[in-house]
């Protein structure tokens, strides 16, 4: 692992639950970790809940936009969290993996979507700890 770790945040769409993985820990790495997300199909939009949320808690996903996952991408990473993608996130060898199983926001209003985000938020700080 370089200096500064590299942690791929992976689910199908890349609007939500990696989108919300990926603001949060950047917020709180604050530049000693470079956070990266996308997904294996990625939507046409955020998920709006998701948004809302985020921006609740004072952070700006607007800058964010679902991306597609490259091998570039898989390579330069150390770290590669999935989050729901199953069989359509490929593996890369060498790589270590962590899978967060969480529900998929899409299609959910605020109110059931906020539990979700506060599992993710305890599971990046947590990471956050463990690689700095």
């Amino acid at each position: 692992m370089s200096d500064t770790p590299v942690v791929l945040f992976l689910c199908i769409h890349n609007s939500g639950r990696s989108l919300a993985a990926r603001v949060l820990l950047d917020h709180y790495a604050e530049g000693r970790i470079d956070v990266r997300s996308a997904g294996s199909e990625p939507a046409d939009q955020l998920n709006p809940s998701v948004v809302t949320i985020l921006e609740e808690r004072g952070l700006d996903p607007t800058r964010e936009f679902p991306k597609p996952l490259t091998d570039e991408l898989a390579r330069d990473s150390d770290v590669i969290v999935t989050m729901g993608c199953g069989d359509t996130c490929p593996a890369y060898p060498g790589k270590r993996y962590l899978d967060w199983e969480l529900e998929d926001p899409a299609g959910k209003q605020v109110d059931a979507v906020r539990p979700i985000i506060d599992d993710i938020d305890a599971r990046v700080r947590s990471l956050l700890a463990e690689l700095t």
